[in-house]
């Protein structure tokens, strides 16, 4: 019952953000590609990595198909977008539009089919509009750039306020709308009659409404861009646009069926705070991404988990009543359905309270700071290992990052191919991010999996190369690429590597090698969520390894 109330409340609450999980983190920085210039300290012959002295012998099973994970991109972002039109189609700015545009369509003597067909195309005038829109975005910023603000730290900080400001609008501290001159030219122009006047009726309901949709588009849009996905922003449009024109359609067909439909009222503000209390939710997100990739290390996973238990438990509090707003309406008694909601949202909160003291919280441990940022952690004697070396402290880059489950594991590509040829031992490269929703998931779900975490002590040792991390590199540690840039941080040099020898930009991103001859022993592989699939995987390799040898 635990685990249905959480996932039921991911569903409804944090879809934008599964949506993300459900597809590649992709996390190719093409931001910290710099041109060398002469202010630039000459690199070292034998730093340069060029194509002609690759680090990994490569293999035909080294391709992968990227195209076929850009449309699973796309389809998580569309239906992202489809459910946030849903979202708005219930905020007081719009809902109650609904009748009475449906009416115009309706009235007179006109037919069904004519009536039908007008409201179509005020349908398709909507999709048209917020479609025109994402296709802005993607022009003005380019790909590369959307690529970037994954991890940028002034784009994330950026959205972070953004949302934090969308939050604020939706609780009722002020209300972001667009100049009223831009309104009445658009109702000007719709008092026209014809076609044209029904398109601009559909840009006058985009500008009107931009109040309520203004916070949902932009955090679509936010996700849309960091996913990497070049259509990402359209096709996000897409979904969400779609999802406000099919009820103006489909009541135009049926007005009988507007009889259903419950009536305006302080309801249509309640769904509006909520909403505004999970974009406040969903901006620590950003916050945690900045934090992670510049080790400020002070937003650790605790803290994380302190906001977002506050932030529900209000959430919980005002569902019940005990909390009201400026612009909410009295509220005498609960509807069941509001009761239902109070119900998940507040267990939820319990079910986020023994995190503090280092519960997995399996169910949202893809959104929260990995394990190893909690000060305080009860389960941290669980995770630790006895046969592991004792000199993890002395490893490159240890100081920065956390090997996760206590697992031995290191963060430097040739420090840990020498280790692993010296203990005899097959590699696994694992491709990972600080925001790689997807990399904290598999390490929480699956490598906690006791034959998966046995196979992974025993029989392997794990090099991690986070390819968002933005600490500088020491000179002789820099590198330029093929193209003749120059690779300063540690982020932009394991980025490099995976796109340039394994034709990969996503991650999680796992690579079995032979630490003899570096070759590549299976085809590499991306997030897998079945445990017994992902050992099948470590165990093919091993296999292969063994005959290698």
């Amino acid at each position: 019952m635990k685990s249905l109330i959480v996932k039921l409340l991911l569903l409804i609450a944090f879809y934008p953000v599964l949506a993300q999980a459900q597809q590649p983190d992709t996390l190719l920085k093409m931001d910290e590609l710099e041109f060398v210039d002469g202010g630039v300290p000459e690199v070292e012959a034998e730093t340069v990595v060029a194509d002609s002295a690759p680090y990994v012998q490569k293999t035909e099973a080294v391709v992968i198909n990227n195209e076929a994970k850009g449309g699973d991109s796309l389809v998580g972002i569309f239906l992202a977008g489809f459910i946030g039109g849903f979202a708005a189609l219930l905020m007081p700015c719009i809902f109650p539009m609904l009748p009475l545009t449906v009416s115009f369509f309706t009235k007179g003597n006109q037919n069904r089919s004519k009536s039908f067909i007008r409201a179509l195309f005020y349908g398709v005038s909507i999709i048209v509009i917020y479609v025109i829109l994402g296709l802005a975005v993607t022009i003005i910023f380019g790909s590369d750039a959307l690529n970037a603000l994954s991890t940028n730290g002034i784009f994330n900080f950026f959205f972070f306020l953004m949302l934090i400001a969308f939050g604020a609008s939706f609780l009722g501290a002020f209300e972001i709308s667009l100049p009223s001159s831009w309104v009445n030219k658009m109702d000007a122009k719709s008092d026209e009659g014809g076609w044209v006047g029904i398109f601009f009726m559909a840009a006058t309901l985009a500008l009107v409404s931009f109040s309520c949709t203004g916070p949902i588009i932009g955090t679509l849009l936010v996700q849309a861009a960091t996913s990497g996905a070049l259509l990402g922003p359209a096709v996000g449009m897409f979904g969400f646009s779609l999802a406000l024109a099919i009820p103006f359609a489909l009541f135009a067909l049926f007005p009988s069926a507007m009889k259903a439909m419950p009536k305006s009222g302080g309801w249509l503000n309640s769904v509006k705070v909520v909403l505004g209390f999970l974009e406040l939710a969903f901006a620590l997100k950003f916050l945690s991404n900045i934090d992670l990739a510049y080790h400020w290390n002070w937003f650790d996973r605790e803290i994380f988990l302190s906001l977002w238990i506050v932030i529900f438990g209000l959430m919980g509090l005002y569902l019940l009543g005990k909390i009201k707003f400026a612009h909410d309406s009295s509220l005498p008694y609960l509807s069941v359905l509001r009761t239902f909601f109070a119900i998940i949202v507040l267990s939820f909160t319990v079910y986020m309270i023994p995190g503090l003291w280092g519960a997995p919280l399996k169910s949202i441990s893809a959104f929260l700071p990995p394990q190893s940022t909690q000060d305080f952690d009860l389960n941290q004697s669980s995770n630790s290992t006895s046969t592991l070396p004792n000199d993890l402290s002395n490893r490159k880059y240890a100081d920065l990052f956390h090997a996760p489950l206590g697992l031995n594991v290191f963060f430097d590509y040739e420090e840990g191919m020498e280790y692993a040829k010296a203990q005899k031992k097959m590699v696994m490269l694992d491709f990972t991010g600080h925001a790689c929703v997807n990399c904290r998931k598999m390490e929480a779900n699956v490598w906690t999996d006791s034959h998966v975490r046995s196979f992974l002590t025993s029989n392997v040792v794990i090099i991690q190369l986070y390819v968002d991390d933005r600490t500088e590199l020491a000179i002789a540690d820099q590198q330029k690429s093929s193209a003749g840039k120059l690779l300063k941080t540690i982020g932009s040099k394991w980025s490099y590597l995976q796109s340039s020898q394994f034709e990969s930009n996503s991650q999680p991103f796992y690579v079995l090698m032979n630490s003899t001859n570096r070759q590549v022993l299976v085809k590499p592989k991306g997030a897998d969520y079945d445990p017994i699939t992902y050992l099948a995987y470590l165990n093919e390799g091993l296999e292969v390894f063994v005959k290698s040898n």
